[in-house]
């Protein structure tokens, strides 16, 4: 399986996405919505192992294929925390933004070579790459949680369970961030002879984890809600910015990290 594949695996996946985000407000359709969206989740795991074998390699060395993970880790998260905590508005929002990904990869196609770089070829590889677009599913969607809290603070409403399940989340999502830059730290160690550089990417990744760091510490003294929430979408701006917008920063040009486009 090759990309060429990738349409007629991506807009059936799309349409049950989308149509569980719609499907879940109505009462009467919430297990069509869930099915839907298992639906679109097999779909998107098929093409992925598809292209697996179809390249030789694991799809995680370049933006697109990243992407490609993306869509799917936060359809997957949308769908499993809407199941533990029964917010409607979670799943759908995650539908949309997956499928939003989904779009960007069917309007720029990313056929690369089967090869990788000898540094690549790493047992650390598929563990790093896949820990860390997992952390970005989950902190994009305590972003989204986010949104809605300060709506609500807005409107003079508290929710607190949806204070619980944004930390969670939070938790987690560190939690992967932090795991994915020791496992490349141990593996910068067997390629290239050193744990850490200040290449520009590691450079933007400790500052990310630094902001969600002080989004955690902020939590623990909630003295400032307002401000500590809109650290969350201030962080995940800095996260897009390590993951994709570092590739077109001047840096950029001395940096080992930078995908292949």
């Amino acid at each position: 399986m090759t990309w060429n594949d990738f349409l007629w695996f991506a807009l059936p996946a799309m349409g049950c996405w989308v149509g569980a985000g719609c499907l879940i407000y109505t009462q009467n359709h919430k297990k069509t919505a869930e099915w839907l969206m298992i639906c679109g989740l097999i779909l998107f795991a098929v093409f992925i192992v598809g292209l697996w074998f179809g390249q030789e390699r694991p799809p995680l060395r370049t933006i697109g294929e990243t992407r490609l993970w993306y869509s799917f880790f936060l359809a997957f998260i949308g769908y499993i925390t809407y199941k533990h905590w029964k917010y409607v508005w979670l799943l759908s929002f995650s539908s949309v933004v997956a499928c939003v990904f989904v779009c960007v990869n069917i309007f720029k196609p990313e056929i690369h070579s089967t090869n990788l770089m000898p540094a690549l070829q790493s047992y650390w590889f598929i563990p790093h790459v896949t820990v860390y677009i997992l952390s970005y599913a989950m902190l994009g969607a305590a972003t989204i949680a986010s949104f809605i809290l300060l709506r609500n603070q807005s409107k003079g409403i508290t929710d607190e369970s949806l204070f619980q399940l944004t930390d969670n989340v939070v938790y987690i999502g560190f939690g992967f961030l932090i795991v994915g830059m020791l496992m490349g730290a141990v593996w910068a160690k067997e390629a290239w002879g050193h744990y850490w550089s200040w290449d520009p990417k590691e450079t933007w990744a400790f500052i990310t984890s630094a902001a969600y760091l002080m989004y955690i510490h902020m939590r623990l003294q909630p003295l400032y809600p307002k401000f500590t929430l809109w650290l969350l979408p201030f962080a995940f701006l800095l996260l897009m910015i390590t993951w994709i917008g570092v590739n077109y920063l001047p840096a950029a040009a001395t940096s080992i990290h930078v995908y292949s486009n």
